[in-house]
């Protein structure tokens, strides 16, 4: 079973982008398991403290993440930290929106594309 690492913006997309994040992955991968390294709810938690729709995004992106096993990983910046993932072969995609992150991993990106599509680059 294929494990899919969770970016900060792949969890707020339903709110940013209105993609049913997890009716793609399952349309796209069948089935899967969801991590999440805790750089990313750090992420979410300090993002969802603030104001607007970006805070109201990080708040239904950490309610999201409850689907998420936490993986604890020697970064703490979340990039840094999907990157360490993958390069140690703890997931075989990472979902992201994140164009510089996406050039830097070591397994396949899941990405928006379209409207409200993922798609596997």
């Amino acid at each position: 079973m294929d494990r899919v690492a969770m970016d900060t913006n792949a969890l707020m997309m339903p709110v940013e982008s209105d993609v049913r994040v997890f009716e793609q992955l399952d349309r796209l991968l069948g089935e899967y398991e969801l991590i999440t390294p805790r750089a990313v709810i750090d992420e979410l938690d300090s993002l969802a403290s603030g104001h607007g729709t970006e805070a109201t995004a990080a708040t239904v992106g950490r309610d999201l993440a409850e689907r998420c096993a936490v993986v604890d990983t020697e970064a703490s910046y979340a990039d840094d930290a999907l990157v360490e993932l993958a390069d140690r072969g703890a997931c075989e995609y990472v979902v992201t929106n994140d164009g510089p992150l996406r050039d830097r991993l070591s397994v396949g990106a899941i990405c928006l594309r379209g409207q409200n599509k993922l798609d596997i680059q």
